[in-house]
């Protein structure tokens, strides 16, 4: 039953990924256990995969103890989790595979956001963080170096005008699920630059992350994540 089930999430997965080089699933459970709606273990790993248009370098997944409604599946009705799912992981990304994920909305949308949400933390800034909001964004580059991030971008007024953009930080965990940036520094031509100490991103309780690194060229990241139902 587990090698039938984890050749069938196999296929499902490479169904959802735009590409990817190495596919791995393994599934420990037995048919018994499927039928009381229990699978103790489920291990994903993937290399040089594409979803929805993020690069992903090596990722692998556990999930444990995942309890399904299987008495309502047999009637017909949609499949649901009984009870949230620790989820533990890795990701490997090198600075490549951020540059070419810039074109997906997901990660470019996501940076726009970011870029919001920095400037109105700068305090007083609210009309110009409307103002790029508003705007169409287009992201650039991202480069990786010890323990700092920067990412370089363009901003598109209605005429077309261009306003390159710039946003430098120091990155950091804290207590498992924030991010803390400190010396950041956001560039605007023309204006002058905007200077945050430091600013933090809650990412959630259900979010524990044990390792972010940020390398030459190079990010890791360790950690876990509930999924509730």
């Amino acid at each position: 039953m587990g090698k039938a089930l984890s050749t069938a999430v196999a296929l499902w997965l490479r169904s959802q990924l735009d590409r990817v080089e190495d596919l791995q699933v393994q599934i420990d459970t037995s048919s018994r256990l499927v039928f009381a709606g229990l699978i103790p273990k489920v291990a994903v790993s993937a290399r040089e995969a594409i979803y929805q248009g993020l690069y992903l370098r090596q990722i692998s997944l556990i999930a444990k103890d995942i309890q399904l409604n299987v008495r309502q599946i047999l009637k017909g009705q949609p499949l649901r989790l009984n009870e949230p799912i620790p989820v533990t992981g890795e990701l490997l990304l090198q600075e490549s595979d951020l540059n070419n994920s810039l074109t997906s909305p997901l990660l470019a949308n996501g940076l726009t956001e970011f870029l919001v949400t920095l400037i109105k933390g700068a305090g007083g800034q609210d009309n110009l963080a409307n103002l790029f909001k508003a705007q169409q964004m287009s992201w650039q580059q991202i480069n990786l170096a010890p323990g700092q991030l920067i990412i370089k971008g363009v901003c598109f007024d209605f005429s077309g005008q261009q306003t390159p953009v710039s946003i430098q930080a120091q990155v950091r965990v804290e207590n498992g699920h924030k991010l803390q940036l400190n010396s950041i520094q956001i560039e605007l031509l023309s204006l002058p630059t905007i200077d945050l100490d430091s600013f933090e991103l809650d990412l959630g309780s259900e979010v524990d992350i044990q390792e972010l690194t940020l390398n030459p060229g190079e990010l890791i990241c360790r950690g876990g994540i509930l999924v509730n139902p």
